[in-house]
């Protein structure tokens, strides 16, 4: 039975591997012991033999402070994980070189330089005999470059004491696998990436490397969440309508803009002069500053000017007050028509017994009551006067006809 799941195990293996995207690639180190341990024997697919003398391993010049191996994969590729098998000198693990292995860095990059790639790992080892010399770590990242990096005499590292002096790399093999195709993934790189990933790229579990706008989450499956649209959906929507979410790709408010606010995104705000929903009002030319207002309420800045009222100065002086925030009173204008809402003036006159441009002027109390009403008198005399005199005219007349008539 246990040999039986042992070959199910190992035909499941088998069948499901990654390619090997380092064998046989371009490989440079930064100092060689001898040209015959040269970079390329860590990329040569042969470590059965990890001592110096079988010949298949990398080894670096002696006294060096660091120690760089590159691998160039040709092309940008999508990992899996990479294996590093260093030299034992065949001998049983913990060996004496894991001292020279230990505190080691291992980057993925799109460039040959290490700091612009991807820490895959970095580890100050603190216990004799680690690390072990055969490493398998996990970097689903995507990359051209895997560079393997060693270090000694940093003044910010304290080091452990059975580290060795120097840094090297004795690497027998390096082993990168993973998809050629940085647009498909799965153990078969059979997989296209989710269409919504970010140049259609994934990582090797079809994970999007980044999504494109109005998409999130792992494999860009979600549209952004409400108030937010764009790349990485990390852009806030404008002042929408109503609250309104905007639309998850571009930004745009599909119903217009709130008060306050304008164009497509509702992300202006309202020049000056303009107010409500989308800025489509402009303020009163009667407000204390002229179309100056509030860009949500279009309430006028400074009040009103002389003759209006209301937050919007939109309407008149009314019930008899005119002027300044309509504080004044109306003088006495005939037939108790309203005054001038801006000066008071009343246009067709003054009721009696009042006088003045604004009609307030009280005749009475100012002495031109009996002038005005002795005149009324004379006026009233003199009319009745005319009219005796004119029936004494007809009466003349009349009898001069009855004298002719006899």
């Amino acid at each position: 039975m246990i040999h039986v799941i042992f070959q199910v195990l190992m035909f499941g293996a088998c069948c499901k591997a990654y390619v090997n995207l380092a064998l046989n690639r371009p490989a440079w180190q930064e100092s060689d012991y001898s040209p015959d341990w040269g970079a390329d024997k860590a990329v040569d697919g042969r470590y059965s033999d990890r001592s110096a003398g079988g010949n298949q391993c990398t080894i670096s010049a002696n006294g060096k402070s660091t120690a760089t191996l590159r691998v160039d994969l040709q092309s940008v590729v999508s990992i899996s994980h990479i294996n590093i098998f260093y030299r034992t000198d065949n001998a049983p693990s913990p060996g004496t070189y894991s001292m020279r292995f230990a505190g080691f860095f291992l980057y993925v990059s799109n460039t040959t330089s290490k700091d612009d790639g991807y820490l895959c790992f970095h580890q100050i080892q603190d216990k004799d005999g680690t690390p072990t010399e055969n490493q398998t770590i996990s970097c689903p990242v995507h990359g051209r470059y895997v560079i393997y990096y060693n270090e000694r005499g940093n003044p910010d590292v304290t080091y452990p004491s059975y580290y060795s002096q120097y840094a090297f790399n004795e690497l027998c093999e390096l082993e990168a696998y993973g998809c050629h195709n940085p647009k498909f993934y799965g153990e078969t790189c059979a997989q296209p990436c989710p269409e919504k990933c970010q140049e259609q790229n994934c990582d090797i579990s079809g994970h999007c490397l980044g999504c494109i706008p109005g998409y999130q989450d792992p494999r860009c499956s979600q549209k952004c969440s409400k108030q937010k649209f764009g790349l990485g959906c990390s852009v806030l929507c404008g002042n929408c309508s109503n609250g309104e979410t905007c639309h998850h790709v571009n930004g745009t408010c599909l119903s217009g803009c709130n008060e306050g606010a304008e164009g497509d995104k509702c992300q202006a705000a309202c020049i000056p002069g303009f107010y409500d929903r989308d800025c489509r009002y402009t303020c009163s030319d009667n407000c204390g500053v002229p179309n100056r207002c509030d860009k949500f309420t279009g309430e006028c800045d400074r009040g009103c000017q002389r003759g209006w009222k209301g937050g919007q100065c939109d309407q008149k002086c009314d019930g008899g007050m005119y002027g300044a925030n309509c504080n004044q009173n109306c003088g006495h204008c005939l037939d108790d028509e309203h005054c001038d809402h801006i000066n008071g003036t009343c246009e067709a006159g003054c009721s009696p017994g009042y006088d003045g441009s604004l009609c307030d002027d009280n005749l009475q109390e100012t002495g031109f009551t009996n002038i005005y009403e002795n005149t009324r008198l004379d006026d009233t005399s003199q009319s009745e006067e005319n009219t005796m005199s004119r029936n004494r005219r007809r009466n003349d007349t009349q009898d001069d006809i009855n004298i002719d008539e006899d």
